[in-house]
């Protein structure tokens, strides 16, 4: 009951962080989106504006070409509309035309030049009026999308004597941007897409309240806008081609009379801040199952350990009764003290078995020669600093570091293999990992005198497997072939590396060798003083677990030239795992 309290916690803990950690990386990657969508916003709003510039630009500059002024003096109109059809053909402008002071054409370059629209009426006033004027809006003739210049022509005394009308096709202008990202439309004073690179969209018309936007045709998309950290985020259904969850950007266009606008796709931020939510939920749950289930064992050792305390008074008792029984013969009382001490014999092995079924029985040995050279590491920086050369203690700290790292992806692994999940394998530099394992028991064959014979290749050697686990078999080998060689007089590891399609590594001792070769990959095997803290019998069991897991092969025998030799074979690069 207390432990499914402890889940229902974590998991409520974990919901409610993983939340917090959505919201603020849903709120910092919108920013971020929003600042390269403003920017595309600028930058398409400046290729808009920097187009119908240079049709500006050919207004102002030939409405006081000496052609179209002729003819406002009454010369023959010919030559001013095989210009402005000369002018039109070379820069791609839908029609050209010049008007006189009345707004009357005196010369087109193609028929139907000035079309009878309020669009066209409103630019050629304001042209009257002594100024440049612009305006957009449909050509009735031919349903094209067309903007609109009218350069007035000053006469000598003053005054306007003639206006020249650009009329610039928009899906010219288009058709450079069409399809680009993000989807960009350019609406009028009234809220009507006229310009955009998403052709769908063409002619919706925001409504009033700006909750919906009307198609040509009556049918209404809905917007549902709302503001999250600042920034507007739309959820609409227009088009395929549009994003259905999308940033809403904004930007005045007073220059050409209309306002520009943006949807950025927000689909990619909130998918990395659903990714940032779930890493975080991930980490807390792995470190939170870990606190429960250390918990759970902590409380399963106190219950073992109460039964056999429990146990051992009551077998207490009863020997102590039948020591008072049997106190008038010593032959019986000597049978008794025999039976008890093969009880008790019999209770502390019972005992050690069952507290290791509750415990992982890798992590336990595995991580011993990490935290061996750990604590090397750190008598080393203790006597670096004693001796003034904190460089030398700081790299021993940073081994400290690295090895506590390699202790969690120890634990990673171990876990993984008791699980009997299939790790992913990948290319490794066999030299590199070899040492990486002397690395870590350099101390102690330093410290047992040990000589250390190392053959490999000049170049590296690759083969596929698992770096750490394959570390954890080399430090288990080397550490095993010192402890073989403790009463030798001569004591020499050879560690040699062979390429070739599947490498091989040996690792030999000149130890008095193996007395059961056929046994030593079996479970609580071991040659070692039943009891001693390096006597359980399992490394050789994992690590031949371990070699299996990416597809290698662990062997052992007696060398014909005395002690023990180890080969591991691995997969070359070009293998599979098996």
């Amino acid at each position: 009951m207390r432990r499914g309290g402890m889940v229902l916690a974590l998991l409520l803990a974990v919901a409610v962080v993983s939340a917090a950690v959505f919201q603020v990386g849903y709120r910092q990657s919108l920013n971020a989106l929003a600042q390269r969508g403003e920017s595309d916003l600028a930058l398409a709003s400046d290729r808009l504006t920097g187009q119908l510039q240079r049709y500006q630009d050919l207004a102002v500059l030939f409405s006081d070409h000496p052609t179209l002024r002729s003819v406002s003096a009454g010369a023959f109109p010919g030559a001013a509309a095989d210009l402005m059809l000369r002018l039109a053909d070379r820069t791609g402008v839908l029609n050209m035309a010049y008007l006189d002071d009345a707004g009357n054409v005196l010369a087109e370059a193609r028929p139907g030049a000035v079309p009878d629209t309020a669009y066209m009426r409103e630019a050629i006033d304001r042209a009257r009026e002594g100024a440049l004027g612009h305006a957009h809006g449909v050509d009735p003739g031919e349903e094209l999308r067309a903007y609109v210049f009218a350069a007035p022509s000053y006469a000598p005394e003053g005054g306007v004597m003639g206006i020249l009308v650009v009329s610039v096709n928009i899906e010219l202008l288009e058709d450079e941007w069409r399809g680009d990202r993000p989807a960009v439309f350019f609406t009028d004073d009234v809220g009507e897409v006229f310009i955009t690179n998403r052709s769908e969209v063409l002619g919706w018309r925001r409504s009033a309240d700006g909750l919906s936007v009307n198609a040509p045709g009556g049918e209404g998309g809905p917007v549902n806008a709302r503001f999250i950290g600042g920034r507007e985020l739309w959820r609409i259904n227009w088009s395929p081609y549009l994003p259905r969850r999308a940033l809403h950007l904004i930007r005045d266009l007073p220059k050409v009379g209309m306002q520009a606008e943006a949807l950025v796709d927000a689909a990619p931020s909130r998918r990395i801040a659903s990714l940032q939510a779930t890493v975080v939920g991930l980490v807390l749950l792995v470190f939170g199952g870990a606190l429960i289930a250390a918990q759970a064992r902590r409380q399963a050792l106190a219950e073992i350990n109460a039964g056999l305390e429990s146990r051992v008074a009551e077998r207490t008792a009863e020997l102590s009764g039948a020591n008072a029984r049997l106190r008038r013969e010593v032959a019986e009382r000597q049978e008794a003290e025999a039976r008890l001490k093969r009880a008790q014999d019999e209770l502390v092995q019972a005992g050690k078995l069952s507290a290791l079924g509750q415990m992982s029985a890798g992590l336990s040995h595995e991580l011993n020669q990490p935290l061996m050279a750990i604590r090397q590491f750190a008598d080393n920086g203790a006597l670096f600093l004693e001796r003034g050369k904190p460089e030398k203690a700081a790299e021993n700290l940073t081994r400290i570091e690295a090895l506590a790292g390699r202790m969690g992806r120890i634990i990673r692994n171990l876990r993984a293999f008791a699980r009997q999940e299939s790790a992913p394998v990948r290319r490794i530099d066999v030299t590199a990992v070899i040492a990486t394992a002397l690395e870590m028991t350099e101390g102690r064959l330093a410290q047992e005198g040990v000589r250390l014979e190392r053959k490999a290749p000049d170049d590296p050697v690759f083969a596929m497997g698992g770096e750490v686990r394959l570390a954890q078999v080399l430090v288990n080998l080397i550490t095993n072939g010192i402890d073989a060689m403790a009463g030798s007089q001569e004591k020499v590891l050879e560690i040699v590396l062979t390429g070739g399609p599947r490498p091989e590594i040996r690792v030999r001792d000149t130890g008095p060798g193996i007395a059961a070769p056929e046994k030593i990959f079996d479970p609580f095997y071991s040659t070692k003083e039943v009891g001693a803290s390096e006597g359980m019998g399992l490394g050789l069991s994992i690590s031949y677990g371990l070699v299996q897991s990416f597809g290698g092969a662990i062997r052992g025998r007696n060398h014909p030239e005395g002690g023990a030799e180890f080969t591991v074979q691995l997969p070359g690069v070009g293998q599979r795992a098996a």
